[in-house]
């Protein structure tokens, strides 16, 4: 029901977007574990290789499961394509390298993930593609750094793990500007809380490991936009280098779709409550959370977000000791880095997610070693305040 995608509403389409049922008239999506397909002729097989004729050709770029997750996904955020890969990493790599070449320049924000920063630093600099990271929100500064051969700006929003929120309108304004793309990682909010593209943003990014699948399940990614931007050079790179999305993950994520906006719901909601909890505790410096009204950009994210989001981070007293101690201390949130699962997860992004970027990449981020990350998952909040609790505690008498 492609061209029916503007006339239903959000729930609506992230249950039925996209899927296309077989003659068997099945309720549920298929499965298509299938590496190729048959053609009825040469001819037809020669039509579907040269691009004239649609239709299934091989599974590394064309799959019903996956073209069913791309079409349901370009329908949420309001693109007209969507391109799914193996892993959000992948989504980023393949944006880079379809639409930039040898000395090309890239604008991105300080404060993106810790493997991205490598990415863009170590990897595509190889390849002759060099970045210039400046403040996430310090729209002057983007502005500052463009220069003739800017291609494409890229940012994070709200940040992993500061929660800092970069303005998409006026850094799309930016780059417009300069002819130059917008592309926005929405992993934290999806696109039941936030919608880049209407914000002004060309290209959208998804690790849709995380809250769109929604359980821990999967590794995947996704990238969104315009037919121009995503089905010409972003598609080429990904049919022929193959970064591709599995049939099973793509079935996966279709089914954390039809419940992502509930679930986002109670992540805020949660994530509230403990936010606020935590800001009145002795042994904590400060909570890096939207939703608060103590946060300095509290404001745009209620006038660009429809929600807070499931993750907030905040600074320990007694540095990685005391943050180490109440990690440890706590019996049922899950010490893992991963995050937008229904389980809690903690993380010391100092020695984990952004363990591998220098030392004084992290102190001009913000990443102190003090800093504690938490996902909010779905548990009863008063649960997972009183696991917390004994965490606080833990540091509280290391503090002492």
């Amino acid at each position: 029901m492609p061209h029916e995608f503007d006339e239903y509403g959000f729930d609506t389409l992230a249950v039925r977007a996209g899927q296309v049922r077989t003659n068997e008239c099945e309720q549920s999506e298929p499965i298509f574990t299938t590496a190729s397909y048959i053609f009825g002729s040469a001819a037809e097989a020669a039509a579907r290789f040269s691009g004239n004729s649609p239709g299934n050709i091989y599974s590394r770029f064309t799959n019903p499961t996956v073209r069913n997750f791309e079409q349901r996904l370009a329908a949420l955020e309001g693109g007209e394509r969507c391109v799914a890969t193996a892993s959000g990493m992948a989504a980023i790599t393949t944006t880079c390298m379809g639409l930039l070449k040898a000395g090309d320049h890239l604008v991105a924000s300080r404060s993106v993930f810790g493997p991205t920063v490598l990415l863009f630093s170590n990897i595509l600099a190889r390849f002759g593609i060099e970045t210039t990271f400046v403040s996430l929100a310090d729209v002057s500064a983007w502005e500052q750094a463009i220069r003739p051969n800017t291609k494409l700006l890229f940012l994070e929003t709200p940040s992993n793990p500061l929660m800092e929120l970069g303005d998409i309108t006026a850094v799309a304004a930016v780059a417009h500007r300069h002819g130059c793309l917008l592309a926005v990682d929405n992993c934290f909010c999806t696109p039941a809380l936030q919608k880049p593209l209407a914000l002004g943003a060309d290209i959208v990014v998804h690790s849709a490991t995380k809250f769109i699948d929604g359980q821990g399940r999967c590794i995947g990614g996704a990238i969104v936009g315009s037919e121009t931007v995503v089905g010409g050079g972003i598609y080429n790179f990904l049919r022929t280098a193959g970064p591709s999305m599995s049939p099973f993950n793509a079935w996966v994520f279709l089914k954390g779709l039809e419940t992502l906006r509930l679930r986002m719901q109670a992540h805020c909601a949660s994530a509230l409550y403990l936010a606020q909890w935590l800001e009145q505790q002795p042994v904590v410096a400060r909570v890096n959370y939207p939703g608060l009204v103590s946060h300095p950009q509290h404001a745009l994210a209620a006038r660009q977000q429809s929600g807070f989001g499931g993750v907030l981070s905040f600074e320990v007293k007694g540095g990685r000791d005391a943050a180490w101690a109440l990690i440890d201390a706590t019996r049922m949130i899950s010490i893992t880095a991963n995050l937008g699962d229904s389980k809690s997860t903690i993380t010391h992004p100092a020695t984990t997610t952004h363990g591998r970027i220098t030392a004084e990449a992290r102190v001009q981020s913000g990443i102190t070693e003090g800093l504690v990350r938490v996902a909010v998952g779905l548990e009863e909040v008063v649960d997972l305040q009183a696991d917390l609790q004994r965490g606080l505690n833990a540091a509280a008498h290391l503090k002492s």
